[in-house]
């Protein structure tokens, strides 16, 4: 069904309100809006949040007959994590209400305001109302709903608990988005420091610089060493800046070559997690990855097989994504979870005797949100500690640059002067 844009006046408050409405004609879309007391000012039908499915037959206008089109969704564009949350909730509130699922999926549509997920939703309401599931819906859209997202959706769906399955979804995606932005916004600002300080540096080598070697030349005396170091380097990046910045976008072109093969993606991940600082937050992060998605997995009535499949889709790391094989392995072979989870000798100590007890105790979902709730404090007090050492870090190197500038400048000078005063 076609989606047209409107702008309308309200005939409450004669306010200008704008949106979309799905109908076959413009004519009918205007008339929906006059039915919710909307008086259309303008309705144009919108391309991109056209459906997928079959356009109605128009007359060309010259009687020979009529012409057929196709409508398509576009699939390019992503949708916030927080936006996805929000509409995962409102659609769990609705259901627990007693709406039904079509119903529901209609009412979000009013309440999005997002385009790109208001046209993912009428596509999915119009599947749904066709006899499909929800969750076999959402699988055509894979950039908007992740693998953990569909698969949580079909599990509430055959166990008959949808909408509380849903509402532990817009947790799930609560506590990613707002972790995710307490992580950018601690390292915002030595990111800006890292920034100002490189440029800092390039204008004193580029501009600065060449201006005082000029001076120097003038005099024809003999300069200090550190003085013809930093000339030096001065002049190799104002002649070669080109060649600098075309070896630093070669090799970040051949390491994104590198990456985006499967062998070179499993051997960079685990260069990863040998990294010093970086290696362990790393290996934090997927840790409290795995363990809230199978807890999730498991609280919606999957089974640990295919929960396990599901969470070996989401670790962002080949490595362990490979060491996970052996991990099903076992499960499937009847031993516990914590056993093949320590031969692969990967994941820490800690996690393996909290899923050890979990299983013990018959608890093991609530153990393993536990075990993601730990590792996610762990990360923020990690990152907090890291962006404390980076600030001072980088004023020292700012100061010994500095410093280093100054000196080579003033040495020189100080020198011409003894011997201006000698004569």
């Amino acid at each position: 069904m076609p989606v047209y844009q409107y702008k309308a006046i309200a005939k409450a408050t004669g306010k200008t309100t704008k949106g979309v409405i799905d109908a076959d004609t413009p004519a009918q879309a205007r008339r929906k809006l006059r039915e919710l007391d909307l008086y259309p000012t303008k309705v144009m039908e919108s391309a991109e949040m056209s459906l997928a499915l079959p356009g109605r037959e128009r007359d060309d206008g010259r009687g020979r007959g009529r012409a057929r089109r196709t409508r398509t969704v576009s699939r390019r564009g992503r949708v916030p994590v927080r936006d996805l949350a929000l509409m995962t909730r409102q659609l769990g509130v609705l259901l627990h209400a007693g709406m039904p699922l079509v119903e529901a999926l209609g009412a979000l549509i009013d309440q999005t305001s997002r385009p790109r997920l208001q046209a993912v939703i009428y596509e999915i309401r119009d599947k749904v109302n066709s006899g499909s599931s929800l969750g076999d819906a959402m699988t055509e859209h894979p950039r908007v709903f992740p693998a953990i997202y569909v698969s949580m959706v079909r599990a509430g769906e055959v166990s008959g608990a949808l909408e509380s399955v849903l509402l532990r979804l817009a947790d799930i995606l609560d506590h990613q988005a707002k972790l995710k932005s307490q992580l950018l916004s601690s390292m915002a600002y030595p990111a800006f420091m890292g920034v100002f300080a490189f440029g800092v540096i390039v204008f004193l080598m580029m501009v600065i610089v060449p201006r005082i070697t000029q001076i120097f030349e003038k005099q024809g005396a003999a300069l200090p060493k550190i003085t013809e170091v930093l000339i030096g380097t001065s002049n190799f990046v104002g002649n070669y800046w080109f060649v600098i910045v075309g070896a630093v976008a070669g090799m970040a072109l051949l390491w994104r070559l590198w990456v985006s093969r499967d062998e070179g993606r499993k051997t960079w991940d685990r260069i990863k997690l040998r990294f010093p600082v970086y290696g362990p937050l790393h290996l934090k992060l997927v840790c409290a990855r795995f363990a809230r998605t199978l807890g999730t997995m498991l609280q919606s009535g999957l089974t640990m097989l295919p929960a396990l499949e599901v969470v070996n889709s989401v670790l962002d790391n080949r490595y362990i994504q490979e060491h996970m094989d052996e991990v099903k392995a076992g499960v499937r072979r009847g031993r516990d979870l914590a056993v093949p989870l320590k031969e692969t000798g990967l994941f820490p100590p800690m996690m393996i005797h909290m899923v050890e007890l979990g299983q013990r105790s018959g608890e093991i979902e609530d153990m393993l949100i536990r075990v993601a709730d730990t590792y996610d404090d762990d990360v923020r007090l990690t990152v907090d500690a890291i962006v404390g050492l980076i600030e001072p870090v980088i004023i020292i190197v700012m100061g010994v640059f500095v410093g280093f500038l100054v000196l080579a400048i003033l040495l020189p000078i100080l020198t011409m002067s003894t011997n201006i005063r000698g004569y």
